[in-house]
C-alpha cells in the first residue's frame, strides 16, 4: 500500500503525486492539521480550507474510498500512520515555502528512521523554482525576462486520475484507522478518524463573517469553463474593471489545489487554439496569452520566495537607510475597515471583508495607498491580507506587496504612487463597483464620489452623511512619501 499525504492539492485529478503512487499498491489519502501550520492560519482561511477537504472526501467517497484524517506533528503521525496501514511508502507534493520545506525535511527524516520510503514530486507549478535562471546561473529577479522563457518551455500535460480500483477501500482505511492506541509514541485513536472533518471550532478558530466562496475541483472546473466561454478573449481589455467581473476567479482554487495548473494552461492553451479559428476578435488569441501571463506571475513569486525565503518578513530590495514608515495606528485601522474617506479605497476593503476576495486592480490600489499615502510599512497590508483573503498565497502575497511598496523583485518605481481618485475614475467609472460595496454612497452621482475629496464639509453632508471625509490629503502625502523613499536612498529629499 501506498500512504498519499494531501496538503495544498485537495484534488484527485491532475495530482503529480498520487497520480505516481499508482500502480504499486492501493492508494491510501491522508491530510494532517499540523498545529505549526495551523498557527499560521486564519478563521477566514481555515474555513475555506475545510471545505476544500470536504468536498476532496466526497470525491474519494464516489470511487468507494476515503480520506483518512489526522491532527498532530507529521514527523509523527505519517511513520505511526504508515505502520497502521502496512503502507511501504509515503508520497507527498513538493511545498515552496521556507516553513513547507523545513517541515517535508523533518518528515523524510522521521520516516528514513522509521524505515519507511518517501518520494516527493513537482507538481503546484509548472516548472519547479530552480529550473528557470539567468543565462549567468541566477534567480531571475525581473518579471519579464522570466516570463520570455517559461512560455518558451514545454509544459506537461495534466497528470491521469486514479480510478475506484486505484484507491484503498473505505473499509480498508476505516479498519486500519482502528488501530490506533501504540506505547511507542504513535497516533492516538482519537487524533485519527476517517471522513470525519474537525470544525473551525475543534481546531480553535471561528466562523468567519465573509462569504469564503464555493471549494473543490468541480466548482473550479465550473468556474475555468464559465471563464472561457467568454471572459478570457477580452481579458488584457477588461480585467481591470472591477465591476465587470472579468476574471477568472481561480485564485482560491490553485491556493488550495483544487484545480491543478497543468489542467488549467492546458485549457487555456485549448481557448486559444480555438479563437483562431471561430468568430473571435482578432486580437482574442492574445487576450487569453495576458490570462496565461498571470499563471507566470505566480510562478516568477514562487521561485523569488524559494530562493529569498526571508522576504516574508525582510524587504527584497535594498535601501542604504531604513525606510521610516509613519505607522499611524488610527489611519491603519481606518484603512482596514474600509473607512478611509477615499471611495475606492474602501470599496476594496470592504470587499474583502465580505468576500473573503479582493479584485486585483484594487489589491493594487490599497496597497499603494497604505504604503504611499498612509507611510505604513508594506508587512500591515501583508499581515491584513494574509488573515482576510480566502486566496492568501505566501508567494503571491508577498510578492504584491513589496511590488506596492517599491520594497521588492521588479517593484514599481518608488516615485509611482497611484492617485486614488484618478484610478477610481478611470477604473470605476459610473462608481458601480463602489455602490456595490460602500452602501453610503448608493445613489449619489459618481462625479460625486469621484471628486468627494474636492468637497466642502456641507457638501458631503448633504451628498453622503454617512461616509467619512478624506482621512488625509494625497498631494500631500504623495510629496511626504518621495521625500521618505529618497532619505532612503541617501538622496536629499529636497532635491
Amino acid at each position: 500500500m501506498e500512504l498519499f499525504w494531501h496538503r495544498r492539492d485537495l484534488r484527485i485529478a491532475d495530482n503529480v503525486g498520487l497520480a505516481a503512487a499508482v500502480g504499486r499498491g492501493a492508494v491510501a489519502p491522508v491530510f494532517v492539521f499540523d498545529d505549526v501550520v495551523l498557527a499560521h492560519a486564519s478563521d477566514v482561511r481555515v474555513r475555506r480550507l475545510l471545505d476544500g477537504l470536504a468536498a476532496l472526501r466526497d470525491e474519494y467517497r464516489e470511487r468507494g474510498s476515503d480520506l483518512i484524517v489526522a491532527r498532530g506533528d507529521p514527523e509523527t503521525v505519517l511513520p505511526a500512520l504508515a505502520d497502521d496501514l502496512g503502507a511501504d511508502r509515503v508520497v507527498w507534493n513538493r511545498g515552496y515555502s521556507g516553513l513547507a520545506r523545513e517541515r517535508d525535511a523533518n518528515v523524510r527524516r522521521a520516516l528514513e528512521e522509521a524505515g519507511v520510503e518517501r518520494e516527493a514530486h513537482h507538481d503546484a507549478v509548472h516548472h519547479d523554482p530552480d529550473a528557470i535562471r539567468t543565462n549567468a546561473g541566477d534567480p531571475y529577479s525581473v518579471y519579464t525576462y522570466y516570463w520570455k522563457k517559461w512560455t518558451d518551455r514545454e509544459k506537461d500535460p495534466p497528470a491521469p486520475t486514479p480510478t475506484a480500483s486505484d484507491l484503498a477501500s473505505a473499509d480498508t482505511l476505516r479498519a486500519a484507522a482502528g488501530v490506533g492506541t501504540r506505547a511507542d509514541g504513535g497516533v492516538a485513536a482519537e487524533a485519527v478518524a476517517v471522513g470525519a472533518l474537525p470544525s473551525p471550532s475543534d481546531l480553535g478558530f471561528a466562523e468567519p463573517d465573509a462569504d469564503t466562496g464555493p471549494a473543490g475541483t468541480t466548482a473550479a472546473r465550473d468556474r475555468l469553463s464559465a471563464f472561457l466561454d467568454d471572459a478570457v478573449f477580452t481579458y488584457e481589455a477588461d480585467r481591470d474593471y472591477p465591476a465587470d467581473e472579468p476574471t477568472s476567479r481561480l485564485s482560491a482554487f490553485l491556493t488550495y489545489g483544487e484545480i491543478g495548473v497543468r489542467e488549467v494552461y492546458a485549457a487555456t492553451t485549448e481557448a486559444m487554439a480555438e479563437a483562431e479559428s471561430d468568430a473571435r476578435p482578432d486580437d482574442a488569441p492574445e487576450q487569453v496569452e495576458e490570462f496565461q501571463k498571470q499563471l507566470a506571475w505566480r510562478e516568477f513569486y514562487t521561485q523569488v520566495l524559494f530562493h529569498n525565503p526571508e522576504v516574508v518578513t525582510e524587504n527584497y530590495k535594498e535601501y542604504e537607510a531604513e525606510i521610516e514608515w509613519r505607522d499611524d495606528p488610527a489611519e491603519i485601522a481606518a484603512w482596514k475597515r474600509g473607512e478611509t474617506g477615499y471611495p475606492i479605497v474602501d470599496a476594496g476593503m470592504r470587499q474583502l471583508r465580505d468576500e473573503a476576495f479582493m479584485h486585483n486592480r484594487l489589491r493594487m490600489i490599497v496597497a499603494s495607498f497604505l504604503t504611499k499615502d498612509l507611510l505604513a510599512d508594506w508587512r500591515h497590508g501583508y499581515d491584513h491580507f494574509r488573515t482576510r483573503l480566502a486566496d492568501h498565497d505566501t508567494a503571491n502575497n508577498n510578492g504584491g506587496w513589496q511590488w506596492a511598496a517599491s520594497t521588492g523583485t521588479d517593484a514599481q518605481p518608488y516615485f509611482r504612487i497611484f492617485n486614488p481618485m484618478t484610478q477610481g475614475e478611470r477604473y470605476d467609472p459610473d462608481a458601480e463597483y463602489i455602490a456595490q460595496h460602500v452602501p453610503e454612497l448608493r445613489g449619489v452621482d459618481p462625479e460625486t464620489v469621484h471628486g468627494w475629496h474636492e468637497l466642502s464639509p456641507a457638501e458631503r453632508a448633504n451628498a453622503a452623511p454617512a461616509y467619512p471625509a478624506p482621512i488625509v490629503d494625497h498631494s500631500k502625502r504623495r510629496e511626504a512619501a518621495l521625500a521618505m523613499y529618497k532619505r532612503a536612498r541617501g538622496e536629499d529629499p529636497d532635491e
